[in-house]
């Protein structure tokens, strides 16, 4: 069992990447008939059992890493054990580990939800979206510009496939436009990512950090708009005006499970902007630039989602005007660059994803119980379960639109708090107050049309509304009522456990914070305390091909006898491995047999 338990440490941040793969894998293996055939398929059980049991597990094991993560220690897992910044590392600190429990305190109840109706309108839901948590965990851990691409990628192609899910014209239509726009946002990233690498010559993001001081001011400047470029591409991702119009309709196609999983995309965008620009790109000229940057799109973006919340026609796009809402606040927060703001941000950010997933799937139940209304924001007959969803969007409409005693009200408190130091403290105060009155008449409005203003049923049999009405449910589409309780008595505790879950943001926006930690656990030095990195170059720092990267080769002796002598005395090796090759042909006494040797090089 304390094998086992080693084991399981030693290699832990690679498992919340490799039990969602694994998951995806075996649900693709068992196959999938049509959507019509899955209700009554055989296989349709086993495929939920395992897409659940694979989602608590994946709760339980980032559970663990928060406890891991809350003693201040920062694990790094070095693939293939290439250290940084030749090889790939996986970095498991505080902000990642918060990251890994949201995605699954999110992806637990809704797969769990979706697994009873929603699962089976369509093809590969389960896989797909473990594919989707993969990439997501993939995201959060990787220190690695470009894995961060690769990762972003993969939950990307799960994303397409998800918003397709239970088919129709209005969902292929917005769909082609999501895929459109994600490629142009692959594109702008690697493009980024050729900047910065040209300019520092390495991609790991300790090295950049590390290197950016050192750089020519010609060459910083080009690595710095590298770095902004990905900020744009990372907006995208946020749904940041003004290149964040996407949203709303995009997301009012998807099905209900679908559209409440996808409140955890904007926030992929977010962390990418706190790891990336925020702690990577951290000098003086960087963050000066951004910072001007993200303070007036983080406003701009705020006021526009309430806005447009009040004018919207549809209670999914509702949503989604609130969810651009309250990631402009999210980038308020951001824009002072400092800890106790940062930590607000995340605060609220916690917030936010939750309660957003709990109106799309609010807006689920409320479109079952309005027949041919569905999620039109028209006045329409009474809901059979008129009393119990009225007081779920109440509840709900508090808590997003910022009032106490709830989560949101102190996530604004603390934000406003940070603004003391700020130049633009009254104009960010207003913006966030406005926008909390314009989010209270948004969801007044809605409230209005769907609950008092609904007229009475039909009771005449002989009119065609009072079958269609006959035809509503009585109750609520399987656990959609479960999983909704189940978010608000999360952010119920979330509140309560403020003073506790404060004090773990403060510690996490610290570590962000102090790049040199980042710097110590990641990167290696040679003997002579130099960190080994790609620049300045030195032959010395070519890592040894032998297994586990040991400086230590035996068989040094031999390599004279299978490279050309302009290779042996070329760069290519090192001053180091010259050495050996010269003490042990001084020391060791040894046959050659060419029949056992390469070809020399020509």
């Amino acid at each position: 069992m304390m094998n086992f338990l080693d084991f399981w440490h030693a290699h832990a941040p690679i498992m919340s990447i490799l039990i969602p793969a694994f998951t995806a894998f075996i649900l693709v293996i068992l196959g999938n008939p049509g959507a019509g055939s899955l209700s009554h398929d055989w296989r349709q059980p086993w495929r939920r059992g395992i897409s659940l049991v694979s989602a608590v597990l994946g709760l339980a094991t980032a559970i663990s890493y928060l406890l891991h993560a809350n003693t201040g220690a920062i694990q790094v897992y070095q693939l293939s054990e290439w250290t940084a910044p030749f090889g790939i590392v996986l970095v498991l600190d505080r902000l990642s580990a918060l990251m890994l429990v949201l995605t699954y305190v999110l992806a637990t109840p809704l797969i769990w939800f979706a697994s009873k109706q929603w699962d089976a309108r369509g093809r590969y839901f389960h896989a797909m979206s473990h594919f989707l948590l993969m990439g997501l965990c993939g995201a959060f851990l990787t220190g690695d510009l470009f894995n961060l691409f690769v990762f972003f990628e993969i939950l990307l192609m799960a994303s397409y496939v998800l918003l397709l899910h239970g088919q129709g014209r209005a969902r292929f239509q917005l769909g082609i436009h999501y895929v459109t726009i994600n490629l142009l946002a692959s594109a702008l990233f690697l493009i980024g990512l050729g900047m910065i690498y040209g300019s520092v010559g390495s991609l790991n993001m300790a090295d950049v950090n590390r290197l950016l001081p050192l750089l020519e001011p010609d060459q910083h400047k080009l690595a710095v708009a590298g770095g902004l470029l990905l900020f744009v591409v990372f907006a995208i991702k946020a749904a940041i005006l003004p290149v964040g119009f996407w949203l709303p309709k995009t997301y009012a196609v998807a099905t209900t499970p679908v559209a409440a999983f996808f409140t955890i995309m904007t926030k992929v965008g977010i962390y990418a902007i706190l790891r990336v620009n925020g702690t990577v790109f951290n000098d003086d000229f960087a963050q000066t630039i951004l910072s001007n940057c993200l303070l007036l799109v983080g406003l701009i973006t705020t006021l526009y989602g309430a806005i447009g919340a009040i004018g919207a026609e549809r209670l999914r796009r509702f949503v989604g005007f609130m969810v651009l809402s309250s990631v402009g606040t999210i980038i308020i927060a951001l824009s002072l660059m400092t800890q106790d703001a940062w930590s607000a941000g995340l605060y609220y950010m916690v917030h936010s994803t939750i309660i957003a997933a709990s109106l799309y799937l609010l807006c689920g139940w409320i479109t079952s119980q309005r027949g041919e209304y569905k999620d039109h924001i028209k006045v329409a007959p009474k809901m059979k379960q008129n009393t119990v969803i009225s007081v779920c969007f109440f509840v709900i409409a508090l808590m997003m639109a910022g009032l106490p005693p709830f989560s949101g009200f102190l996530g604004k408190v603390l934000i406003l708090q940070t603004t003391a130091t700020s130049s633009y403290q009254i104009l960010i105060i207003v913006i966030v107050l406005v926008t909390s009155l314009l989010s209270i008449l948004a969801f007044t409005r809605v409230g209005l049309i769907l609950f008092w203003r609904a007229t009475t049923p039909e009771n005449n049999p002989n009119e065609k509304a009072f079958d269609e009405y006959a035809k509503i449910p009585e109750i609520a589409p399987p656990r959609n009522d479960l999983t909704i309780y189940l978010f608000l008595i999360g952010l119920s505790l979330y509140v309560v456990c403020a003073p506790q879950i404060l004090n773990y943001m403060q510690k996490t926006t610290a570590q962000l914070n102090d790049a040199l930690l980042y710097q110590q656990h990641i990167l290696k030095t040679d003997e002579n305390k130099e960190v080994i990195s790609v620049q300045p170059f030195d032959p010395a720092y070519i890592p040894e091909t032998k297994y586990g990267g040991e400086n230590n080769d035996a068989n040094a002796h031999f390599i004279p006898y299978m490279i050309s002598p302009k290779t042996l005395e070329g760069e290519h090796i090192s001053p180091y491995k010259q050495q050996q090759i010269q003490d042990q042909k001084n020391t060791i006494d040894h046959q050659i047999d060419d029949d056992q040797l390469k070809p020399m090089e020509p």
